[in-house]
This record gives structure tokens, C-alpha cells and sequence, in this order.
């Protein structure tokens, strides 16, 4: 790797267990790669007290390590990516790390890396001490839908037929809670190799079945269909379906298209459900809770110049050419904040941005009709939703539209990357859009739900929204929530908010 132009840098705080550092690797967004001979994202341990390299996981296997034989044409000597850019997870009495590990280069097209590819988008288990590979699991096999794991995997103990059970479960992108034994990974609940639709973009490789969780079901909107398109009112739904005559829709997993004119300029997908502030799990009651967002998000691909790429293809629309973004976050730029969702290569309309469902519009309201954002309350000892709630008030740009004139819209929920706080009686998370107040003031709630049914319990009031978890602590008695908050002009800072003093 050149040292000056090489893109690996840190997304995430590295992991400390017994003595040993663990540290991933972050690239720029893959959309658009400047090469299919990108760097490899390998995951390195070092000792805490000497900064010696104890060991390297190759997450690209090289010849002669297991997983090999799942890249064809000799593609894993010059393929790059496959970082653990999201947060990683260490069980130190098991004395073994977590490692969620994104996909190879590039993000829609994998024609450059025929065959699964192991180990893009896996779950990996590895000796703490050695970095020797105990246990995998691949979510998604030779992915071209950028469903990067993006979070860290949750430590959890369940109950099971009435069996104790060590086990981890990982939030994703895709809205599938998937929940594996954390010591042998073996699925606690059955996983379905299922047939997927094959594409049509010249020189990909498709993978004929992709795993699908029997339990939990997916916490949120998967694929694309026109039950999921805007019904606020009989127009609006006639004007969202001649939107979509220009896409492909189809289930999770419908493989992106070349774009073209006049159609399909892309495939529409949901968008990305969980992104890297992932869940919170409550240990009392083995119940996760997961935030995810949906919107109709175009994927469509485009042959490159010869100055930005040489890939065959990268991410764009026969409309605007080429995405010639730099990704937002390079080893420079410190993150991957672009991974929320990407850019709508081909709007129908001005986009929504972060005001609502993202994506495509039709005169100004999401495509997809809502919620827009949710959070879920998901058993883990049974594998059942129990409950879900929009997250988010309703945008100024929804309530206000004047094609909603008349109509009561109930809270939509809001896009964004939140990360909620469970506690003994709350669940905690603040919104990821401003909106105006009956005061007239702009801001965003901290809002409070009851974790055992998720009504409102309570919100206040904040400047800006939500851009780091919160967390709680207690100080000479009293409770504090410390939130992390900023957006537009608003610069980032720590907001601290204190419980009332009881009497005594």
C-alpha cells in the first residue's frame, strides 16, 4: 500500500481485551472505487503494553488459508476492501473477538470477484490471542447491495427451550436480526439458503441463494414493491407507481441494472435499514432494540471514465453519468458517514435529503409511505417482534406539503443514524431531523418510551439532532443522560440532561 495515497483509515474505536488491541480497517465508500485492485482491509492485534503485532486475520483469504477456493479467477490476490469498519465486539472469558467485516470491492458490482468470496459481509469469530479463525458465518454471499455489517455485534445470553444459551446477535442493513451461538456459531434459529433473482449486467457473477433468518423476521421494509409506495391519497399513489415504470423493483436481494435510457435507470431499494450505532440490548429482560430507517434508495451502475475508475462498472445513472464523489470517508476524512444510504442517482423530484424517507419523491413526499424510521423491541429468547414504534416527528416538509392539506398525518418517524439507551424502565434516543416547534423555534426531541410497549413516556427539547448515542451514569444520586448532538450549522457538541432530584 502507497502510504501517502493508500485510503485505509479508522472508522471506529479500536477493541481493548486482555492486553490486546484489535483494530480494523475503514475505506471510502465503494460506490465508486478507484480500482478493483483496492487496498485489503485486514484486522490486526497488538500487545496493549509493547504496540508488537501479535497477529493478522486476512479477511481476503491468501492461497493456502480457508476460504480461498470461494474467490474464482484468482480474484482474491488483486481484490481489496472487506474492512471491519463498523464496531468491534470481544467476549475475553471465550477469548474471542467479533468481527463484522464489510464487503469486497466494489459496493455493486462484483464482476472482478466471481464466486462467494469469503469473508465479504461475514461474521467472523477469532482467537483473541492468535487471530486464528474459530468460527464464520457469510450474511451475504458475493454481495453487490453495499450491506457492509455495520455495527457491532451484540453479546447476549438467552434462554432457550429452557436452556441458558452464550449467543451474539448482529443488527444489519438488510433489517435481518441474525442470532448465532457466540462460543460454535451455530444459528440459534434455523438460516434458509433460499433462491434469489439472477441479473443481467454483463461480466457479474450472481450467487444463486442468499441466507434468510427464519427468526427474528426482518424489523423493517425489505426490497421494494408497490404495496410500499406513498397512499396518502389515491394521486399521490398514481403518480408514485409512474415513478417507479422507470425502475426495477423486486424483493431484498433484486441485483442493481445497468442504467439506461429511458428505463430501467435503476433498481430501488429500501435503503439501509441499521446502520453503525447499531442496537442496545437489555440483559434482564433479553430484549434488543434496534433502530432502522427505509427509503427508496436507486441503485443503478455505469460504465466509468477511464480517469475515475477501472472498473467495468461503479455506481450512477444513464441520466447524470458517473457518481464522481470522493466518498465520505476516506483515511483522511476519518469515517464512513456516508453510509446511511446512497445519493439518489436519478430523483423524480428534488429530493427529500434527511426531511423525511430519503431518496426519490413525488411532489416533495418520500416515494415510500411511512413510517420513515422505527425502532423495534425484539425477544431474543423467542425470536418475536414485540413491538415497533416510529422514531422521529413528522418533517416540516410532510406535515406542511399542501397535497397533505386536510389529512391527519400521524408521526412518520425521522432518517438518521441514532443509537438508542435502554435502561431499568426507559428506552432512550434522540431524532435525527430538526423540525419547527409550536414556539417556532427549530430542534429535535429527546424522546423516552416505555421498554415494555414502547409508549410515550416523555421528550424534551434539543437544539440539533442526534449524532452520537446517549448514555447514562449516576452522580451523588442523581441520573444523568449526556447526548452527542449537531447538524447543518449547528457545530457538535455533548448536550447533558439531568433527572429530577427525588424527595426524600
Amino acid at each position: 500500500m502507497d502510504l501517502v495515497t493508500g485510503e485505509i483509515g479508522l472508522h471506529s474505536t479500536p477493541a481493548v481485551a486482555r492486553n490486546v488491541v484489535i483494530v480494523g480497517a475503514a475505506h471510502k465508500t465503494g460506490g465508486n472505487p478507484k480500482s478493483r485492485r483496492n487496498e485489503k482491509g485486514y484486522v490486526r492485534g497488538f500487545d496493549v503494553r509493547t504496540g508488537k503485532r501479535l497477529w493478522i486475520f486476512h479477511t481476503i483469504p491468501m492461497q493456502g488459508e480457508f476460504g480461498f477456493d470461494t474467490w474464482e479467477k484468482d480474484s482474491a490476490s488483486y481484490t481489496g476492501n472487506a474492512g471491519v469498519w463498523g464496531q468491534i465486539s470481544a467476549d475475553e472469558e471465550l477469548g474471542l473477538v467479533y468481527l463484522p467485516v464489510e464487503l469486497p470491492t466494489g459496493d455493486y458490482y462484483g464482476g472482478h470477484r466471481p464466486g462467494n468470496g469469503l469473508f465479504g459481509e461475514s461474521l467472523v469469530a477469532v482467537d483473541l490471542q492468535t487471530g486464528k479463525r474459530r468460527w464464520h458465518y457469510q450474511l451475504v454471499h458475493h454481495g453487490i447491495w453495499d450491506f457492509d455489517i455495520p455495527c457491532a455485534p451484540i453479546l447476549v445470553d438467552v434462554t432457550v427451550n429452557g436452556r441458558t444459551v452464550k449467543a451474539v446477535a448482529q443488527p444489519t442493513k438488510q433489517a435481518f436480526l441474525y442470532v448465532f451461538n457466540r462460543e460454535t456459531g451455530e444459528p440459534i434459529w434455523p438460516i434458509e439458503e433460499r433462491p434469489v433473482a439472477k441479473g443481467d449486467v454483463p461480466g457479474e457473477w450472481y450467487a444463486p441463494t442468499q441466507p434468510f433468518p427464519t427468526r427474528p423476521p426482518a424489523y423493517d421494509r425489505q426490497g421494494v414493491s408497490a404495496d410500499d409506495l406513498i397512499d396518502f391519497t389515491p394521486e399521490l399513489r398514481a403518480e408514485a407507481l409512474k415513478v417507479v415504470e422507470r425502475y426495477k423493483i423486486g424483493p431484498i436481494f433484486t441485483p442493481p441494472v445497468v442504467s439506461k435510457l429511458p428505463g430501467p435507470l435503476a433498481t430501488l431499494t429500501s435503503g439501509f435499514a441499521t446502520n453503525w450505532p447499531g442496537g442496545s440490548y437489555d440483559p434482564e429482560t433479553h430484549i434488543a432494540y434496534i433502530y432502522s430507517q427505509s427509503g427508496a434508495s436507486p441503485l443503478g451502475l455505469v460504465a466509468p471514465p477511464e480517469d475515475l475508475s477501472d472498473m467495468n462498472f461503479i455506481q450512477g445513472s444513464a441520466l447524470t453519468g458517473a457518481r464522481r464523489t470522493g466518498g465520505s470517508g476516506s483515511a483522511a476524512g476519518g469515517g464512513r458517514t456516508g453510509e446511511e444510504a446512497p445519493a439518489a442517482a436519478a430523483p423524480a423530484a428534488p429530493p427529500a435529503g434527511g426531511e423525511g424517507g430519503g431518496g426519490l419523491t413525488v411532489r416533495g413526499l418520500p416515494l415510500l409511505k411511512p413510517p420513515y424510521a422505527r425502532i423495534s423491541a425484539i425477544d431474543l429468547n423467542k425470536g418475536e417482534i414485540l413491538w415497533h414504534v416510529a422514531h422521529g416527528e413528522t418533517a416540516d416538509n410532510v406535515r406542511n406539503n399542501p397535497s397533505l392539506k386536510g389529512l391527519t398525518i400521524p408521526r412518520t418517524g425521522r432518517a438518521g443514524l441514532i443509537g438508542p439507551l435502554v435502561t431499568k424502565t426507559l428506552l432512550i434516543a434522540g431524532e435525527g431531523g430538526v423540525v419547527t416547534t409550536p414556539s417556532g423555534a427549530r430542534g429535535a426531541m429527546l424522546r423516552a418510551y416505555d421498554k415494555k410497549d414502547g409508549k410515550d413516556v416523555g421528550a424534551v427539547y434539543m437544539p440539533a439532532p442526534e449524532s452520537g448515542s446517549p448514555m447514562t451514569y449516576l452522580h451523588n444520586g442523581r441520573q444523568y443522560i449526556v447526548i452527542a448532538i449537531s447538524g447543518g450549522n449547528y457545530s457538535g457538541e455533548l448536550l447533558a440532561f439531568a433527572l429530577p432530584a427525588r424527595a426524600n
